[in-house]
């Protein structure tokens, strides 16, 4: 005969079953706030069962999802579990902004009022943006701020919405130290484009890392499928599909170079012919050919600093990329070895950056006499070689300006996007993959570089640009010249009436379909 048990025993065996078990714990007593339902049990889906297993195995957690998959309030959830369960329980939440943070604790507080009395927690603190036990255990929101992970030893730390969180390489630096008595950590975003911290903790996650990464697209959820997802992004941009929906990393972000032709760039480099120089910073993927042109565009840096003196060549006829040097050199060093790279490469057209630190390489460069130097009109940087230079009063170099950055940028997008330039450096294109627009103006992200990307950016528009445009003025004056049609007559035939011999008058038809008269140059 079964003995039936006491209340106290079914509500201790209970209490028993929530404490091992988290799933069992939301399935059977959170309730939430759905957006359209209102108040109901959170009804947990398999994959959300599936990550909570993860959560509560892996001590590092990154999660690139969808979005509205609720994973947000899963964390909620488990982090409850965690603080009811377990005494002296610390959990922090940094998101973008204080309201985002705020609203993971709303969740966490909207699921502990309404557990039962027994599975509750004796609260001594609540407000918007903490709740504390009497057990200990806490959760507290924060704002992204360059110390907002320098706090007292957290158990968890959860960063919501992590690829969109400002300074965050400097947040997870600090927030280490604060896990480092054996806290955990929950990564949560949506993607962001490329060379985010998020982005370079899945990669490496990926690859066998400390974090445990799991990947949420759309179809996960049991209730989508494609007349979902056609509804879904009927006005969505491909950017925002990408990023909301897809976890796709390379379209999603705001990066100058669209994803996709991130992804056609990154498949296509390769290793170089050779690794030389005196610090083997010196690639080349081509060796120079007989009676071909090439362009060498280069960037001036100090050699002490984050940024590198860098040199890009390209044959000017296919624009492929033969050579490239990055590298940590003085400017008085990078001028011989510019002029070395660009003799090697049959006397390339030569075009530095005319920058503070670019003037006195081009001045090592003439001193060196280097013939085939990049000169310009200043005030509209048309090119024009050193002789006209010096009687227009033109200048050497590349003037990098507010006028000419969004063109050199916008030229090496456009090139790329037509296919009309060939990357083979592993580093350009990783440099590419992390030029992204901020507050409308294309840079390097955060501690990354575009020292390669810059220097690309002029070749190509040197390229399109200044070459073209001078090609163009020599074909018109070799048509014009070939248009010239002088009279056959003798120049010394005697015209009646006059005294001795008098030109014929002498004509040319020009472009324009009219006869033009060039006697004065003859009488001249």
């Amino acid at each position: 005969m079964a003995v039936k048990k006491s209340i106290k025993q079914i509500i201790s065996d209970e209490y028993k079953k929530c404490s091992q078990d988290p799933i069992h714990f939301m399935r059977k007593y959170c309730i939430i706030q759905h957006p359209t339902k209102g108040k109901m049990y959170f009804n947990l889906y398999p994959f959300q069962e599936d990550l909570l297993t993860e959560f509560n195995s892996n001590r590092y957690n990154i999660v690139l999802k969808s979005r509205q998959l609720g994973i947000s309030t899963l964390s909620a959830g488990y982090s409850l579990w965690k603080m009811i369960f377990q005494s002296d329980y610390n959990v922090l939440v940094i998101a973008t902004k204080q309201d985002v943070a705020k609203n993971l604790v709303t969740k966490v507080r909207v699921m502990h009022d309404n557990l039962p009395s027994w599975l509750k927690g004796k609260t001594m603190e609540d407000n918007k943006l903490s709740l504390r036990f009497k057990n200990g255990s806490q959760i507290k929101a924060i704002s992204s701020k360059g110390d907002a992970g320098r706090s007292e030893a957290l158990s968890l730390l959860v960063i919501d919405e992590a690829a969109f969180v400002d300074r965050i390489d400097e947040i997870w630096t600090a927030a280490q130290q604060t896990l480092a008595t054996g806290g955990g950590a929950i990564m949560l975003s949506t993607p962001n484009g490329t060379g985010n911290l998020f982005h370079k903790t899945w990669c490496q996650a990926e690859a066998g890392g400390q974090f445990a990464p799991t990947k949420l697209h759309w179809s996960v959820h049991p209730e989508r499928d494609q007349d979902w997802f056609a509804k879904e992004t009927r006005n969505m941009s491909r950017r925002e599909i990408a990023q909301e929906l897809e976890c796709n990393f390379n379209a999603s972000g705001d990066t100058v170079v669209h994803g996709d032709d991130l992804k056609r760039i990154l498949a296509n480099v390769h290793e170089p012919i050779h690794k030389t120089g005196f610090d083997r910073n010196y690639w080349i993927w081509k060796e120079p050919e007989p009676h071909r042109d090439y362009l060498l565009a280069a960037d001036v840096a100090r050699g002490d600093g984050s940024d590198f003196s860098v040199a890009q060549v390209f044959d000017i006829e296919t624009m492929e990329q033969v050579a490239e040097y990055q590298g940590k050199i003085t400017p008085d060093m990078f001028g011989p070895l510019l002029h070395s790279i660009a003799t090697e490469y049959n006397s390339a057209l030569l075009v530095i950056e005319n920058n503070s630190l670019g003037v006195g390489v081009l001045s090592r460069l003439q001193d060196l006499d280097y013939k085939n130097l990049y000169y310009s009109i200043k005030s509209t940087h048309e090119y024009v070689d050193e002789i006209t230079a010096a009687s227009l009063g033109g200048i050497g170099g590349f003037t990098m300006s507010m006028k000419t950055r969004p063109l050199v940028i916008a030229k090496l997008e456009e090139f790329v996007r037509n296919k009309l330039v060939t990357i083979n450096s592993v580093r350009l294109a990783n440099e590419i993959k992390t030029f992204v627009w901020h507050n409308g103006r294309p840079q390097a992200m955060r501690s990354y570089n575009d020292d390669l990307v810059i220097a690309a950016c002029i070749g190509c528009w040197v390229r399109d640009t200044a070459l073209t445009t001078n090609k163009r003025e020599a074909d018109y004056k070799m048509a014009l010249l070939s248009s010239i049609s002088v009279s056959t007559t003798s120049m010394n035939t005697k015209i009646e009436g006059q005294h001795g011999y008098q030109p014929q008058k002498q004509t040319f038809r020009g472009l324009d379909g009219k006869e033009h008269d060039l006697t004065w140059i003859i009488k001249g």
